[in-house]
């Protein structure tokens, strides 16, 4: 029995039939030990989500592997959501994408699809300014009903801008990331690991935090 209910898997279909335009891939990077709690499930949860759809393809690489050294992936599992070239390794979710982030991950396969994100006059003006490295990490629970709203942003950011990398983080998968800030509460998100704030802001308010990080970067 796979991990997608039949009832979902009819809808995605028909969502990925409409919404779809081209190629997507899913990297999956795992450890074959047991130390991954659940690289078995998130290969799975791909994989399902690839047979929905011809333009959905799976690739999976070692944690070890040179794949994941190019890509500066260092834990395990992490699925990188990508066109395999513009969008390079930056839209990505570390820990199982299951409860309500399956939803963003599914957002982010239309969205990565589709080539291109729309923003506010004020948003976009700001992300053009961006020319220097940022890396947004949203801490989540799978449980977190408002988390998908930050990750999608962070998300968001980064398939519009190459400098900005989007992290998904789940929190109880990796207990000491999330105790290196204070996590307690989701989504906390932590943006070059020097300005942080907690809550599913919209875009115009996230960003400020992003300028915000950005600007101490200068």
């Amino acid at each position: 029995m796979g991990l997608i209910s039949e009832e979902d898997k009819k809808y995605l279909t028909e969502e990925f039939e409409k919404n779809m335009k081209e190629e997507v891939k899913l990297y999956i990077f795992t450890v074959k030990d047991n130390s991954c709690r659940y690289c078995k499930e998130t290969v799975e949860i791909s994989k399902e989500l690839a047979s929905l759809s011809e333009l959905i393809e799976v690739k999976e690489f070692d944690l070890s592997s040179e794949e994941a050294k190019k890509m500066g992936i260092e834990h395990a599992p992490t699925t990188v959501v990508t066109d395999g070239d513009k969008y390079g390794s930056r839209i990505r979710y570390v820990g199982i994408p299951a409860g309500y982030e399956f939803s963003s991950l599914v957002e982010d396969i239309m969205s990565v699809s589709k080539r291109k994100v729309d923003f506010d006059s004020h948003v976009k003006e700001h992300l053009d300014e961006i020319d220097k490295p940022i890396r947004i990490q949203v801490f989540v629970t799978p449980t977190c009903p408002y988390c998908p709203r930050a990750v999608r942003v962070a998300h968001k950011f980064a398939q519009y801008n190459n400098n900005i990398t989007g992290e998904m983080i789940e929190a109880i998968e990796f207990p000491d990331w999330a105790d290196k800030f204070g996590v307690s509460s989701v989504p906390h998100i932590v943006i070059n690991e020097d300005v942080q704030f907690v809550g599913a802001y919209p875009e115009e308010n996230f960003i400020e935090f992003v300028m915000e990080a950005y600007n101490k970067s200068k």
